[in-house]
């Protein structure tokens, strides 16, 4: 089974405010509307599931994906062709050499995977969910006898290890309770990054970008999503994914009872009001 962005609740709005203004490309992934394929079709049933929210995995270009596994899921000792970056989103993840001792990233941690590295991925939680990401594609397994040291270092960070703030660099947080934690990448204009967002439970507010591209995840919760380009309002549960390239107002809302954490790649600054 393909996943095929038809299948999905998205909303694309091209719009401009005068003649010579630059288009607004937005979009809504709901994760209840997903699509799932194998992320290595040759295992089969045998293989994680996958789904692109963005891109294409099997091309060269960037591409955004969940990936579910099964409960005591393991692979064997493989690499991948290139770098990828992941983030749990439900149960509990262990990535790292073939002989490490296991050490359990529960929701909200986040790892690099070098390309060419040895390494064995596992799954520990009765279902188990993360955000997996590439810069270039198309994303492959090969098997270890093809090794190789691209000069990166893998990074394991459990969620209990990051350092949360009002602010950084990167954007501006002018909401009461927000918090953010910066993950990788330069906070430049124009140079991609990608951090972390906490919205505290009642958060009414917006997340405006001008950036060519901006990305959101939800990692933990759910939010009320409402934009220019969408009719109603919308749920959106972990595993959904709202994005736009140029000027353009995201609007959020938060129940009482949650607190939401969000995932945002961008190349540009951001404000969350």
């Amino acid at each position: 089974m393909s996943f095929t962005k038809a299948t999905l609740f998205a909303a694309t709005c091209l719009f401009a405010s005068h003649a010579m203004a630059e288009p607004v490309i937005a979009e809504v992934v709901s994760a209840e509307d997903i699509e799932w394929g194998y992320l290595n079709p040759l295992r089969g049933e045998a293989s994680p599931g996958a789904a692109d929210l963005w891109g294409d995995r099997t091309k060269d270009g960037a591409t955004g994906m969940l990936v579910r596994f099964n409960a005591g899921f393991s692979s064997p000792p493989h690499i991948h062709n290139i770098t990828y970056k992941g983030i749990v989103i439900n149960g509990q993840m262990h990535n790292d050499d073939p002989d490490a001792a296991e050490m359990w990233l529960p929701m909200g941690s986040f790892w690099t995977q070098p390309a060419g590295e040895d390494h064995i991925t596992a799954a520990k939680g009765e279902s188990n969910l993360i955000y997996l990401e590439i810069d270039s594609g198309p994303y492959l397994v090969q098997p270890s006898t093809q090794a190789f040291d691209n000069g990166e270092r893998p990074l394991n960070l459990h969620r209990s290890n990051m350092v949360w703030l009002d602010n950084n660099d990167s954007h501006r947080l002018t909401a009461a309770g927000v918090q953010s934690t910066f993950l990788w990448g330069s906070t430049d204009i124009g140079q991609l990054n990608g951090s972390l967002v906490k919205l505290p439970a009642g958060f009414q507010g917006q997340v405006v970008s001008s950036a060519s591209e901006f990305r959101a995840i939800v990692i933990k919760g759910s939010i009320v999503y409402s934009s220019a380009n969408v009719d109603g309002d919308k749920n959106l549960t972990a595993g959904s994914y709202f994005s736009s390239e140029g000027e353009f107002n995201h609007t959020l809302a938060v129940p009482d009872s949650s607190e939401v954490t969000l995932y945002i790649r961008t190349n540009d600054k951001y404000e969350i009001k």
